[in-house]
């Protein structure tokens, strides 16, 4: 059976949530844009752990790229997909702001 991607709610609210979250090898996210109700919708990502190969964070416009590894971007006004990752996992601690 295939590994799952494990999504932890670690805080919950309609403007603020973080997220622990694990993608597995051979998981990839397709390109997409997350509309909201109202309202400017951020991600603030920190990729904890690098998969070994594949896994790439793409985005149309991202307001900080730090290293490939720290990611500030408006996950509803521009599209973002995560490559197919070949070895290894990909971890990340997600913030989301709703303002």
């Amino acid at each position: 059976m295939a590994e799952r991607v494990t999504n932890k709610a670690i805080v919950s609210s309609r403007i603020f949530s973080i997220n622990y979250v694990t993608y597995p090898t051979n998981h990839s996210v397709m390109q997409h844009s997350d509309p909201v109700q109202k309202g400017r919708y951020y991600k603030l990502n920190f990729v904890l752990v690098q998969p070994k190969a594949g896994g790439v964070f793409k985005c149309s416009n991202c307001i900080i790229n730090l290293f490939n590894r720290v990611y500030l971007f408006r996950p509803d006004k521009y599209e973002h997909s995560v490559s197919k990752i070949e070895s290894g996992k990909r971890v990340l601690l997600s913030f989301a702001f709703n303002i």
